[in-house]
Order: C-alpha cells, then structure tokens, then sequence
C-alpha cells in the first residue's frame, strides 16, 4: 500500500475568528509541498492584510480575489483602496473578476422572468453543503486567478476561503480556467470547520 499520513485541522465553527490559524496552516502545507503562491479570497482588504503580514518574508507570492464591483451595490468595489494601494506597493496581485461560480447565473436564478436554480449554482451549492463554504470559496477564487493569468493551471497553490469573513478553510488545488472546470483537482483539505 502507498499513502502519506497528513494533518487535517477541524474548527469548532466557521467565521473569521479562524483567520490566524488557517493562515498558519496554509503556510505551513504550502513549505511542506513546495507550493508557491497562497490564493486568498478577501472582501474588504482585512484577511488580505492578515495573511501579507504572515506570509511576508516566507517567500511566498499573495494573490488576493476580491468580490467584483458592484457585487453588494451598484459601481462600488468593497475592497478598501489604501489596502490595494498597499499590497501592490508590496508585489501582491489584486485579481477582481467575474465570481465563477454565479456570475451571470445569479441574474437568472433571481428574476421574476426567468426564475429557477442553474448547474452553475448547483455545483457551488455542493461544494458549500458537502464539504464547506470556505470550499467553494476556495475553489471559486482559483478559478477566477487562473483565468486572469495570476495562477498557472500546472502548479498546484493553496487556497483559502471563508464563511461570512475571514479565512475557515484550508485547501490545496490545482488550478483549471473556468471553461474546464472539471479539470480543476482539490488535492487536499487541510483545515475546515467542522459540520455539526
């Protein structure tokens, strides 16, 4: 038999409170494997901020995904600007792209007109219920980096996601564009809250 014995770290919750180890833990897998970029999902700039801190001086490279503009309203982009400013003073990629996994869907899925669930939801709703929301979250920013050019589709990165805010959830991917998303590979779970 060939197998490899890893640690898989459970939260007793979800939510930001997380933040600080999952980061640890993502750093800590990525020296392991060998792995050179963190994928960070980051609204605001706040976990952006925490993992820069972390990561600065591991050798690392930080891409961060952002929610795209007008995501809660209409022209405005929730990332703070000084946060932006900061991280690409300090090499790190913004990545702000079209959610992956809703998009154009969610327009459908929400109108009167139209109305219904779409494949395209279903499998984010998967990912969320099977597994975690920081998973799809995950998944959905390696996605939206590789198809902006900030992570390559042969190299495995660490991605990090969350519920609500902050960082919960822990995984290794190798990345795929969105139109060949079956050909994404979560390869590992390293950290995740626990489902009760």
């Amino acid at each position: 038999m060939a197998f490899v014995l890893k640690k898989i770290y459970y939260f007793d919750a979800p939510g930001k409170a997380n933040t600080g180890d999952a980061i640890r833990f993502a750093i800590e897998r990525a020296k392991e494997l060998n792995i050179k970029k963190i994928v960070v999902a980051s609204t605001s700039g706040e976990t952006a901020k925490t993992c820069f801190k972390a990561v600065e001086g591991t050798g690392l490279s930080l891409v961060v995904v952002t929610h795209v503009v007008g995501f809660s309203k209409a022209g405005e982009w929730e990332f703070d600007s000084e946060t932006a400013d900061f991280l690409k003073k300090n090499d790190v990629t913004i990545v702000t792209g079209t959610h992956a996994l809703s998009g154009l869907e969610r327009a459908l899925s929400r109108s009167p007109k139209v109305s219904g669930g779409s494949r395209t939801e279903a499998i984010a709703e998967a990912l969320r219920r099977v597994v975690a929301v920081g998973l799809k979250v995950g998944v959905e920013c390696v996605l939206i980096a590789a198809d902006q050019g900030a992570v390559r589709i042969d190299e495995e990165v660490i991605a990090l996601g969350g519920t609500m805010s902050g960082a919960d959830t822990v995984c290794v991917i190798r990345p795929a564009h969105t139109a060949n998303f079956f050909d994404l590979e979560v390869r590992e779970i390293v950290a995740m809250p626990r489902v009760r």
